[in-house]
């Protein structure tokens, strides 16, 4: 892929967010009954899948993930490319800044049908979990070194999938909110890390 049309499929990832966004309200009664089938209510579900999913979720979230972001960054500094350590930081910095605009832009209410399991703080579209998740790890499959790419593709695949089910099932997104922040991470990171690929 090169650069051009790695700007190409960004920019359209990047509008299909920003349209599915206008479209949630059309899209809420599919939204309800995603999340009637899919949320986990305390007391009911198994309290291990539940703590398997709060964990997934506070990898991807605050903190956990910003040292994940700086661990990543060090690591390719190191061994693989400083350009590359650089881009794989600015794609995970503008997912950031770019869900934290849009949330305050549609200012989508939170699931309320069944008790949030994992904390929450602003409005709901898209997750800014599903967002950064995607930017950093498809960015990551973007920038290593070629004989690495196909494990990190497939650990981008499964980072994305687990991260998406576990905002819905916790209650705290709309999967049409993770599936927006999906969309935006993936064109962030083809945006910021996907026109300085690493080749060698």
């Amino acid at each position: 892929m090169t650069a051009r049309s790695s700007l190409f499929w960004a920019a359209l990832l990047v509008a299909a967010a920003l349209l599915l966004g206008f479209a949630t309200g059309a899209l809420a009664p599919v939204d309800e009954r995603l999340s009637k089938a899919l949320a986990l209510r305390e007391g009911i579900a198994a309290p291990a899948l539940i703590a398997f999913l709060q964990g997934v979720s506070w990898f991807g979230g605050g903190v956990a993930r910003w040292a994940l972001v700086l661990i990543l960054c060090l690591s390719f500094w190191r061994w693989v490319d400083r350009q590359a350590a650089l881009r794989l930081f600015g794609a995970a910095l503008v997912a950031n800044l770019a869900s934290s605009l849009l949330k305050t832009v549609y200012g989508r209410p939170r699931p309320d049908l069944v008790p949030h399991l994992d904390q929450v703080s602003n409005w709901s579209y898209p997750s800014g979990h599903a967002t950064s998740v995607a930017a950093i790890v498809i960015a990551l499959a973007l920038l290593v070194p070629p004989r690495w790419r196909p494990a990190a593709a497939g650990f981008a695949a499964l980072a994305i999938l687990l991260t998406a089910l576990s905002r819905v099932m916790l209650g705290v997104h709309w999967t049409s909110d993770v599936v927006g922040g999906t969309l935006l991470g993936a064109g962030c990171a083809l945006a910021v890390a996907g026109t300085g690929r690493v080749s060698r």
